[in-house]
């Protein structure tokens, strides 16, 4: 287990750990054992006792799951054309018309939403190196804003594939794109991204700062059904964060604060491509009460859940692996295995990257002396 191999090399016994985490010595045994699941939480908590990223744990990026679908050579290109950011007009760069430009960059936003992450990741360095050079040609909000969503899905690719030092660069390069753009809602979103990076970390204080700092960037932009989208995610966002520091009184009031604002806005899929709306809000109480550890009353607040069609395919890939998991806690294991098996159905191209679906899987695997095939062959495809 990564967890005992860093344990021991920061010279701590299971016990010592465990009183730095602040989890039980239990509990950490038999997660070392690999007999107890784990989760996104207690994960973050060890990391930070052991003072390592959270992916020194979770073992991301999976660089031999990415070499053998050809996405790693992918990574490279992205992480080039950001670098090119403020480097003024390309002279072996033609760039097509603006309008052209801005619905290609909507056209890869939609394609991330269906996970198309090989797609999307192949195209991306070309748009922003494209968009950069129009963008210093001829200075507009417009072309500053367009420039800012292929940086937003820079951000989307490499946190789905687990390349967290490079989502970070993305939200800066997104950041400098937005003060040129004099757009507080794009700037207001950045903030709500980057507090999910900071969730992933375990660093939920700076994420609850960020969320605060967003919201007051949403106050400096005109009244619009665009502004109260963006806010009503950050307070999904806020909840989900002050679940995972099992604030309670504060989820609640976030989730309840973004039921209003969705009862206002309705569905809003596509605006900035947050998924918001009625669905995205039940959505997350399931998941928070999962963070929160009440796991049976999120699996059963999961069976109450329509999911549209429309849905994006990424959106309903990521809930269908967090009931799983919450199922997995309560000992419904056939059912998170279903679950599982629709999630990688829906999106299988993020599913394969999805630390929550590696831990599931691994807990499954672990609950069953002799794991059936259709186990086994998940168990190999993400790669335990």
């Amino acid at each position: 287990m990564r967890i005992a191999h860093y344990r021991k090399l920061r010279h701590l016994t299971q016990r010592g750990l465990a009183e730095r985490a602040h989890i039980s010595y239990s509990m950490l045994t038999k997660i070392e054992q690999g007999d107890r699941p784990t989760s996104p939480a207690t994960i973050a908590a060890l990391a930070r006792a052991l003072q390592i990223p959270v992916a020194e744990l979770t073992g991301q990026p999976y660089l031999s799951e990415l070499q053998q679908d050809q996405l790693d050579g992918l990574i490279q290109p992205v992480r080039e054309a950001l670098d090119v950011y403020d480097l003024g007009v390309d002279p072996e760069v033609a760039p097509r018309a603006l309008a052209e430009l801005a619905a290609h960059a909507e056209a890869l936003c939609a394609a991330v939403r269906e996970a198309r992450l090989r797609d999307v990741a192949s195209q991306l360095p070309g748009l922003i190196t494209e968009v950069t050079s129009a963008a210093h040609a001829s200075p507009s909000a417009e072309a500053w804003t367009v420039l800012a969503s292929t940086y937003r899905t820079a951000y989307d690719v490499t946190t789905k594939l687990g390349f967290a030092d490079l989502c970070a660069v993305a939200l800066d390069r997104m950041a400098w794109a937005a003060e040129r753009a004099s757009d507080p809602v794009v700037a207001g979103v950045r903030q709500y991204l980057r507090s999910l990076a900071y969730l992933r970390a375990g660093q939920y204080r700076t994420g609850e700062r960020l969320v605060t700092l967003g919201m007051g960037m949403l106050q400096q932009a005109d009244a619009s059904r665009e502004r109260d989208v963006a806010v009503g995610q950050l307070h999904l966002g806020a909840a989900v964060i002050a679940a995972r520091a099992q604030d309670s009184g504060s989820t609640e009031g976030h989730l309840s604060e973004a039921g209003r604002v969705a009862e206002l806005t309705g569905p809003a899929e596509r605006v900035h491509w947050l998924s918001f709306g009625p669905t995205n809000v039940v959505v997350h109480r399931v998941s928070v009460m999962a963070e929160l550890s009440q796991y049976q009353q999120a699996v059963s607040a999961a069976a109450d859940v329509v999911i549209p069609e429309s849905w994006p395919a990424s959106r309903r890939s990521h809930h269908l692996a967090e009931v799983a998991h919450a199922q997995l806690w309560i000992g419904q294991n056939e059912a998170a295995l279903r679950n599982l098996q629709a999630a990688r159905a829906a999106a299988p191209q993020q599913t394969r990257y999805h630390p929550v679906v590696r831990e599931t899987v691994a807990g499954l695997v672990a609950a069953r002396r002799a794991a059936p095939d259709s186990l086994a062959n998940l168990a190999a495809w993400v790669g335990i």
